[in-house]
């Protein structure tokens, strides 16, 4: 494992860490909205999708019409408009201290500076994001998440690398595999192979992924899940260190507490999502 760049993770407490992952998931509504506002729409919403850069630290946006990328440091909630045709030096925006209504006005700026129609941001969301006082008016305070922060950023980049590597081997095996990106609506950073079944017509979907933690789990969480769902007395067993999710979906889990535990934590969640993705061919016959 010594060629995969694990960053070390630690343990933060639970309600700093769901308070950082919070105002991350907050922060990167805006790339979101960038995102719909000037990216032509795919049928799949994958125009909103969003690719993690390791230089940065955090997410980048797909390229604006303008050949620029909306970025966010995730360490410290920073914004940059990166590339383009441009010739104005930007500096990046910190959203540490700011409400929305200030990122809305700076970004609106220097997006119209662009070419681009700042009143384009003000589309309406498609989904509800979780309860948070920043949708009321609140200020983001990077600086008092930031352990929170760079254990999701750890996480992310991670992940990044391990699901790059699930990705090159569905390919190996023939199976058709999306990229490895973020999706801002859940927030979880994730590739999905279609694998055919025996029933002629039929296709079967593996998705391996790493959530910052959501309403079913309060920590970051690795998963591979199965669809079509199968039936739990055909669910086989899994590696010690995880356990099969049957609530609203289908998936094998391999929760941060249990990453911590390991005497090697970059080992120990390869090793699990190989053989759970391994397991997961297997179910889908």
């Amino acid at each position: 494992m010594d060629h995969i760049a694990w960053m070390a993770l630690r343990e933060i407490e639970t309600r700093r860490l769901n308070e950082g992952r919070l105002q991350a998931h907050y922060a990167v509504q805006w790339l979101a909205r960038a995102a719909r506002a000037y990216i032509p729409p795919q049928p799949d919403d994958s125009h909103t999708s969003l690719r993690w850069d390791h230089d940065l630290d955090g997410f980048t946006t797909r390229a604006l019409p303008d050949h620029s990328r909306l970025c966010l440091q995730l360490t410290n909630l920073t914004l940059k408009l990166h590339g383009g045709n441009s010739s104005a030096a930007e500096q990046p925006f910190s959203l540490d201290g700011s409400t929305d209504l200030e990122v809305r006005r700076w970004l609106g700026e220097h997006i119209s500076g662009r070419g681009h129609d700042m009143r384009a941001l003000d589309a309406p969301s498609p989904y509800e994001m979780p309860p948070h006082t920043i949708a009321g008016g609140a200020r983001y305070d990077a600086t008092g998440s930031a352990d929170a922060l760079a254990m999701i950023a750890a996480c992310f980049a991670n992940a990044e690398i391990l699901l790059d590597d699930v990705r090159r081997q569905m390919i190996e095996r023939k199976l058709s595999a999306s990229q490895v990106c973020c999706w801002p609506h859940h927030f979880d950073l994730a590739t999905l192979a279609m694998v055919p079944m025996q029933e002629p017509g039929m296709d079967g979907f593996v998705g391996a992924g790493l959530s910052p933690g959501d309403e079913y789990y309060n920590e970051p969480y690795f998963y591979v899940s199965v669809y079509p769902e199968p039936q739990p007395e055909a669910l086989p067993a899994l590696p010690a260190s995880g356990h099969w999710h049957r609530h609203e979906f289908t998936a094998a889990i391999l929760p941060a507490h249990r990453i911590l535990a390991a005497t090697d934590q970059a080992t120990a969640t390869s090793d699990f999502l190989q053989r759970a993705v391994a397991i997961a061919l297997h179910i889908l016959g």
